[in-house]
């Protein structure tokens, strides 16, 4: 059975992007327009990983993460920010929010399913 992988992007150009490769690698994939898009798509199905930009509207991808680890279905579900931010202050805001992994954009495809394969299980 696929894996699931939630992307959280306010750019549909970086989904599009991002889902197309996770496809191509064979995981299901759904996608949300920001924080509060992506939670309000969340009803306690099994999601492997996310990945969530840090920069966007209406909920940024910390204050998503934040909220995300408050659910109890998603408390351990590993997560991976990708964005353009690279800042140590902002990666340890991200860690301490709950993120496993900083992927910088722009990105290459290839390193960013080196981070999934090393998050999502078997």
């Amino acid at each position: 059975m696929a894996k699931t992988i939630m992307i959280v992007d306010d750019s549909i150009s970086i989904r599009q992007v991002v889902g197309i490769a996770l496809k191509g690698a064979g995981y299901d994939v759904i996608e949300g327009r920001d924080g509060q898009d992506a939670l309000s798509k969340l009803k306690g199905q099994k999601i492997h990983l996310v990945i969530s930009d840090v920069n966007m509207p209406n909920m940024d991808g910390i204050s998503f993460v934040k909220a995300l680890k408050q659910l109890p279905n998603y408390k351990f579900t590993p997560v991976i920010m990708l964005t353009t931010e690279s800042q140590e202050e902002k990666k340890r805001e991200g860690q301490a929010a709950g993120a496993k992994a900083w992927v910088v954009k722009p990105f290459r495809p290839e390193v960013l399913l080196g981070a999934v394969q090393k998050l999502v299980l078997p």
